[in-house]
Formats: structure tokens, C-alpha cells, sequence
């Protein structure tokens, strides 16, 4: 039997409302059903989409198609995407977001253990400290570096002169 996710319409003429529904692909659109996993109202503002994600999902990976429109209401419901990834299409990894939070912990550990002995505060700090003067040299470097080099290039030029005499 093909199970498709579809819509049911319901509501009076000219006012739809919708079920989200896994029904036999060969029953007709208002028919039996086999069971209703949600509700769709395109005429609110922001449109309603009430769809129960483990259900879709449970039908999803059992087989059902859904349709064009269903199948956008699960994209925007994130069913969709959670199918794909339980599929496999979609591969995420958790793993690269705490990386950086420990890291960031272990900074802020290190600062307190080299503050415990006097040895550490001589081995541990001073690349930091070096690290900072660097840091705030760096924009003063190259301030001499643009001074400094003018005078070798007008000395060569000065050279060249002395030369040609």
C-alpha cells in the first residue's frame, strides 16, 4: 500500500482550513484517512502550522511521500530536516560548538594556577606579557620601520652619487 502525507480540506466554502493526514495514495482527498498528524490555516495572518514532528517523522522513515505542500509545511515545521538528518542526507556535527567554550575555560584557568607559585609567575606569564608588549609594540613598529626606511633608500641614493663623482 503507498501512504502519502497529504492535505484534507476542510472548513466552510471560501474559508479552508486544512488536516495534515497520512492517508492510501488511492483514497480521494477527502477520504479515509489513517491518521491526522496535524492543521494547516492559510487564512491567519501568519499562517497556523500545527504538525506533530514525532508522528511525521515516524511516517517519514516508515515510508510515506509526502506531497509538494506537505512536504513544504514539514520544511517549515523542521521535520523535514530532522528526517534528512536521521536519513543520513545531512550530516551535522555537535562537536565543534564546546571546542571553543572549553578553550575559553582553560584561558581563564590558567591565569589563577600561575598566580599560585612564584615559579609559574616566572615561567607562564611572561610569554603573556610578551605576548602583550608585542601586541602593543606591533602598531608602533611599523610607524619607525616607514621612518627608517626612507634614510637607507636616500643613503643608497647618496652612494649612487658618490659614485657617478
Amino acid at each position: 500500500m503507498a501512504v502519502k502525507i497529504r492535505l484534507k480540506r476542510m472548513g466552510k466554502k471560501k474559508q479552508p482550513t486544512y488536516r495534515v493526514v497520512v492517508a492510501d495514495s488511492r483514497s480521494p482527498r477527502d477520504g479515509r484517512i489513517i491518521e491526522s498528524i496535524g492543521r494547516y490555516d492559510p487564512r491567519q495572518d501568519p499562517s497556523l502550522i500545527e504538525i506533530d514532528g514525532d508522528r511525521a517523522l515516524y511516517w517519514l522513515q516508515t515510508g510515506a511521500q509526502p506531497t509538494e505542500r506537505a512536504k513544504k509545511l514539514l520544511e517549515i515545521n523542521g521535520t523535514w530536516a530532522m528526517f534528512r538528518v536521521a536519513k543520513g542526507e545531512v550530516y551535522t556535527i555537535p562537536a565543534t560548538v564546546p571546542e571553543p567554550v572549553e578553550e575559553s575555560a582553560e584561558d581563564e584557568e590558567e591565569p589563577p594556577a600561575a598566580a599560585g607559585g612564584e615559579a609559574a609567575d616566572d615561567a607562564e606569564p611572561a610569554p603573556n606579557k610578551d605576548a602583550a608588549e608585542e601586541v602593543e609594540t606591533a602598531p608602533e613598529d611599523p610607524e619607525p620601520a616607514a621612518e627608517v626606511s626612507p634614510p637607507p633608500a636616500e643613503t643608497d641614493s647618496e652612494s649612487e652619487t658618490e659614485d657617478a663623482k
